[in-house]
């Protein structure tokens, strides 16, 4: 257990009501835990369970994690300042910037691809077999254009723009027209237009490349029956939608950033935080509606929250504001020697709501 203590009483409340949070999740099967919130001005870390499965090294407060599909939310404030630049329209199709790529995208628009509306068949269904799968292909590098070719082969699965699914072809899309209109990659204009100017120096997009830099957690996953470390990986599998790596400070300053002005002009920012109505969204934990790239998360007191959640074999990431900012919270987690189910799920929302709601 590590905690960055603030003397002063109500904070303190909060600070243990989030660190008995931060132990049940541990005791619901997480390996190691980090939190951290930000509530009216004040901010503190706590952490919980080990860095290490058989050690007894605690969770770094400052620890580096995968944060897999919170990937997103940066790659759409790319999107929406390249349509502040005139460089994209939100309402054009995939096929008049990247001719040829879908059979259907003359049906599905850059705002489809955002909000998931688009009815594409999800890349990472056809992946997800765990334990042999991914210990046979950890280390793949996958190219862009084969993972949209798997969803490309399937017919839609809806009508562009009648349904909401949540999908990772959608942003592998999405880097593809980045690029074409930039000409450069995903990765160079996130450095360039986000991490660079916000200072995020722990925030890195990896390519290729398997490690975790800098002080982290392990990550682990159910295989044969038993706990398998799962820390190094090629990211490729996951690029454009879920490759980055970050701290719970990195993400905490670019939410911060993002609800504060500095990265969008007001009619971006507000197409970024109109949310598809509720009756839409479904098996989104906590989510109540999707904008571009963001979640409209549901709260025990109707804070107007915003934030987004995440996984990748090893680690689970959760991160949330509220609009004016005035409560947030950065929740990263290793998975340990159980599967995350249902118990760890609730857990997980409890938590969160405790930090911003208690």
């Amino acid at each position: 257990m590590t905690q960055t203590t603030i003397d002063r009483p109500e904070v303190s409340a909060l600070q243990q009501a989030v660190q008995q949070a931060a132990d049940r999740l541990v005791e619901a099967g997480a390996a190691g835990v980090q939190f951290r919130v930000a509530r009216d001005g004040d901010s503190f870390v706590v952490t919980s369970g080990v860095a290490e499965l058989g050690s007894d090294r605690p969770v770094p407060a400052d620890g580096r994690f995968r944060i897999s599909c919170i990937t997103k939310p940066f790659v759409a404030v790319v999107v929406l300042q390249l349509v502040a630049e005139g460089k994209i329209e939100l309402d054009r199709t995939v096929e008049s910037y990247l001719p040829g790529l879908l059979p259907y995208g003359d049906r599905i628009t850059v705002r489809n691809l955002l909000q998931h509306t688009s009815g594409l068949y999800n890349y990472a269904d056809s992946f997800q077999k765990p334990g042999d799968r991914f210990l046979r292909d950890r280390y793949k590098h996958y190219e862009p254009e084969d993972l949209i070719a798997i969803a490309a082969a399937k017919p839609l699965e809806f009508e562009p723009g009648t349904k909401f699914a949540y999908c990772n072809t959608n942003y592998f899309v999405i880097g593809l027209l980045i690029k074409k209109v930039t000409g450069r990659t995903h990765r160079e204009e996130i450095t360039e237009r986000i991490l660079q100017p916000l200072g995020l120096t722990e925030t890195v997009l990896p390519g290729d490349d398997p490690e975790i830099p800098g002080p982290h957690a392990r990550g682990y996953m159910q295989i044969g029956g038993e706990p398998v470390d799962v820390t190094l990986m090629n990211p490729s599998e996951a690029g454009c939608a879920g490759e980055i790596i970050s701290t719970t400070k990195d993400l905490d300053t670019f939410f911060a950033a993002l609800f504060d002005g500095k990265l969008l002009n007001g009619p971006e920012f507000t197409e970024m935080t109109t949310p598809l109505p509720p009756e839409m969204i479904e098996n989104l934990p906590m989510g109540i509606g999707y904008g571009l790239g963001i979640m409209k998360l549901e709260n025990d007191k109707k804070l107007d929250l915003w934030g987004h959640g995440a996984g990748i074999p090893g680690y689970a990431t959760f991160a949330a504001t509220t609009r004016d900012l005035s409560a947030r919270v950065q929740l990263s987690f290793t998975i340990g020697d159980k599967d995350f189910g249902p118990e760890a799920e609730q857990a997980v929302i409890r938590g969160v709501n405790t930090a911003l709601c208690a």
